[in-house]
């Protein structure tokens, strides 16, 4: 539907919100978007495409009503009319509407929660990087495109192909992402040649004061009024003979917001900016302004622009009551309007209308059409997704019967290229799965040699957002604002035995046992790492710097030296078989275990292990050296840990 739109993508835990507009059918809360389907908080960026209320007339409500935290961004001209719109918004609002949805100060407060973007501009929030383009429609319209860990959403907002009397057409992006929103306002239908339409609406306006009639041109405050002004104060300059007709238009938002249009000419199309050069375009010569109806003069034939372009109130629907019943008088309907709006229902002819006094009178004025709407149209839409390519496409922004009708048109145009098309009605989630390579960029000094296919590469894999590096351990202060650190394991042993027996049995185990000269205690270094000393009489201190490997030959020392100290307390050099011996060993095996899989329970009595790992359980049975599991992985895991620590045990047997 049109009018009250805000979009979300999500990815992983990422959520980007698109526009934040209101329904400009209904007012107060019913107006509003779907909030209560989302949780504000979870919401990483919103991104407001342009000025126009079905788009941004909720974000005061959204960033200072709700528990939003995440960062807004609109472009300069977007913010810089987003707070006159609003504010003109709230003072028609105060009038008609109970339930005001926020105040004047609510608006101040979100200016300075706001953040401009430039067009072309990349910025990144949370590893969500993104950037816009030009979207012609309106002064300072953006399409969004959005890139995270590589996969690309281009947001089209409301946009145009057609470049028109003061801006430039909508820009067409470089690359083609993996998935365009995109509105489809107008559906199937195809506009009429722009020469035509404005020959259609002079003639129209010319023939009705002509004829001693009066033009209303009802129209927002800002975009197509712009345009339209620039249209009728040309033709009337074309034709002395009119001139004694007055154009007004009558919105005090208007007036203030053309500081902002003269301000952005640079943002405009070449005609406005040459024009400007000699002259200022927005400075008409044939156009006055008109604050309210008191101040206007209704005698002879006149042509009023005036806002809103609903007619749902303000000037434009109190001319309208005082017009509507004149056969000599016309109604010039520029540009689309929402289902549930008066301008819709008087685009049907109907031959009575009700007037906001509640009285019912006769529609004698003449309903002229005439669409000056800067959406796309068919031909523009089907044109910019042959350009761009994209492999999925998701309407938005249209009423549902046109949008169905561009759904299966877009289908059977694409049929040959794989492209899916999808129409989700409000609320409905859109689910899509995108396979994509993890690339990481060698940095520092490992990239200073190519490493050629084949070759193993080792350092730290650094992940900032969605990019990855891969960098020496040495190079991580230089490249990131991380640094290295180290834990040194220090563990005391009982042991009573003689060193020389430590000594064989550690060379036994390993193949790297070298003798350290230490001055004070005998100490031999195991694996590289590993430092083990006999300090002591009764004791033998570990040292060594933890990783995953050192870590696990420090435990495997540590059983050796248990069950060495054991047979040096039952004096033999065989394996002693006595009730004391074993439970000491079940326990050593039971603390090992924990080492390895956390939760491990033992029961002495019986001379079983229960191990629950996720909870899938295996029982082992130390007596008989069996292992119950349905799950063959764990089993096998724990049968390959239970040889190891046999190994570690009992190095002779083994």
């Amino acid at each position: 539907m049109v009018g009250f739109f805000f979009f979300f993508f999500f990815f992983a835990l990422v959520r980007v919100q698109f526009d934040c507009g209101i329904h400009p059918g209904y007012s107060g809360m019913a107006a509003l978007p779907y909030f209560d389907e989302i949780d504000p908080i979870s919401i990483d960026v919103l991104l407001v495409t342009h000025f126009h209320l079905d788009h941004c007339a909720s974000l005061p409500y959204f960033l200072e009503k709700t528990n939003f935290k995440g960062r807004v961004f609109m472009t300069h001209a977007t913010k810089a009319i987003y707070k006159l719109l609003l504010s003109d918004f709230v003072k028609i609002s105060k009038v008609s509407v109970d339930d005001m949805l926020y105040d004047e100060h609510d608006i101040a407060r979100t200016m300075e929660k706001i953040e401009v973007i430039d067009f072309h501009q990349t910025m990144e929030v949370n590893g969500i990087r993104f950037w816009c383009y030009t979207a012609g429609h309106v002064l300072g319209a953006a399409m969004f495109m959005v890139d995270i860990a590589g996969m690309r959403v281009l947001y089209t907002g409301d946009y145009s192909c057609e470049e028109d009397r003061h801006l430039r057409a909508a820009e067409m992006p470089h690359f083609s992402p993996d998935v365009c929103i995109i509105e489809s306002t107008y559906g199937v239908q195809i506009h009429q040649p722009r020469i035509m339409r404005e020959r259609r609406f002079t003639d129209t306006v010319a023939q009705t004061v002509s004829q001693g009639g009066k033009v209303l041109i009802p129209a927002f405050a800002l975009g197509r009024a712009q345009e339209l002004l620039l249209i009728l104060d040309e033709y009337w300059g074309a034709h002395p003979e009119l001139q004694h007709i007055p154009i007004y238009y009558a919105s005090p938002l208007a007036k203030k917001c053309m500081a902002v249009y003269q301000t952005y000419i640079n943002a405009m199309n070449e005609r406005i900016q040459k024009q400007f050069e000699v002259s200022n375009p927005f400075d008409f010569k044939h156009i006055q302004p008109l604050k309210n109806i008191d101040e206007f003069d209704d005698i002879g034939p006149a042509v009023v622009m005036a806002s809103p372009g609903g007619l749902q109130s303000g000037l434009s629907r109190q001319l309208f009551d005082i017009w509507c019943q004149d056969k000599k008088n016309s109604c010039v309907i520029p540009g689309y309007v929402v289902e549930g709006t008066l301008a819709k229902a008087i685009m049907n002819e109907p031959k009575e209308v009700t007037l906001l006094s509640g009285l019912v009178v006769p529609l004698n004025m003449r309903v002229h059409y005439i669409s000056f709407s800067a959406h796309a149209d068919f031909t523009q839409t089907s044109a910019f997704l042959h350009e761009l390519r994209p492999p999925n496409i998701i309407l938005v922004h249209g009423e549902a019967n046109e949008m169905g009708r561009l759904k299966a048109k877009l289908i059977t145009q694409f049929a040959d290229q794989n492209v899916k098309v999808l129409s989700p009605k409000n609320c409905q989630t859109v689910e899509m799965f995108f396979k994509g390579e993890k690339i990481a960029k060698a940095v520092g000094r490992l990239a200073e040699k190519p490493a050629k296919e084949g070759d193993v590469v080792s350092g730290l894999l650094v992940r900032k957002g969605f990019t990855y590096q891969l960098m020496a351990p040495d190079d991580l202060h230089s490249f990131t604002q991380l640094s290295t650190g180290s834990v040194m394991q220090r563990q005391s042993v009982p042991y009573k035995g003689t060193f020389t027996v430590l000594r064989h049995r550690l060379q036994q185990m390993y193949e790297q046992v070298e003798a350290v000269a230490k001055a004070d205690s005998p100490t031999l270094k195991v694996h590289g790492n590993l430092m083990v000393s006999h300090e002591g009489a009764d004791y033998v201190i570990l040292q060594w710097v933890s990783d995953p490997i050192s870590d696990m030959v420090a435990d495997s020392v540590v059983a050796m030296i248990l069950k060495l100290d054991l047979q040096s307390m039952f004096g033999g050099g065989e394996r002693v078989k006595d009730a004391r011996l074993e439970k000491d060993e079940i326990r050593i095996v039971h603390s090992l275990l924990v080492s390895l899989f956390g939760d491990v329970t033992l029961d002495e009595e019986i001379q079983t292990l229960t191990v629950n790992v996720d909870e899938t359980v295996a029982i082992v049975d130390h007596a008989k050296k069996g292992i119950e599991c349905k799950d063959e992985n764990l089993k096998e895991r724990i049968k390959v840990a239970l040889r190891r620590i046999q190994t570690a045990l009992y190095p002779l047997d083994a």
